[in-house]
């Protein structure tokens, strides 16, 4: 009788919270880094590190950040805030309880990229920043990778109450 007990106290607990909450929590360390490293970056909410550097930030929450050395061109960019691959699981495991929990805290998403990894532009060059996968290869310039992410992170950022509407945002690269 107890271990019925237990084992129903136990789904309850599941059935009852995201899954996504308890597994991943809301936020999630991000990792920034730069070609050369030793870069300053600022985030949209003021926060400034040096790369290579981490942050921990709210998975739900879409932002901006600027990356600027001595000697290359600023280069700023968007993070987006996207539906994790689990959703789809934890909405079968966790019920639509799970579901609207994980929904509403941002719990089901993940940020990208992950890692925020650029090779800026000397100064001068007329060249593009761009965006590197964990291993240092290219995937795209900034500029490219801003365009396609633009609308969504720019409509987050008002979501969030940062700017009036989506014209205040400043235009990333």
């Amino acid at each position: 009788m107890k271990m019925k007990i237990a084992a129903a106290m136990l789904m309850a607990s599941v059935g009852l919270s995201g899954c996504a909450t308890v597994l991943n929590g809301v936020n999630q360390p991000v990792e920034f880094e730069s070609d050369p490293a030793g870069a300053t970056i600022e985030l949209l909410d003021g926060r400034t590190c040096t790369t290579p550097c981490a942050f921990e930030m709210r998975r739900g929450n879409d932002t901006m950040v600027t990356f600027s050395l001595p000697g290359y061109e600023s280069s700023t960019m968007y993070i987006q805030s996207r539906t994790g691959a689990g959703v789809a699981g934890n909405a079968i495991a966790g019920g639509i309880i799970g579901g609207v929990v994980d929904a509403s805290n941002g719990a089901a998403n993940n940020l990208y990229p992950d890692p925020a990894y650029i090779r800026l532009a000397r100064a001068g060059s007329g060249g593009d920043a761009v965006l590197l996968d964990k291993d240092g290869e290219v995937i795209s310039t900034v500029a490219e990778y801003n365009a396609t992410v633009a609308e969504d992170v720019r409509e987050g950022i008002v979501e969030q109450g940062l700017y009036a509407d989506v014209a205040a945002v400043p235009a990333a690269d």
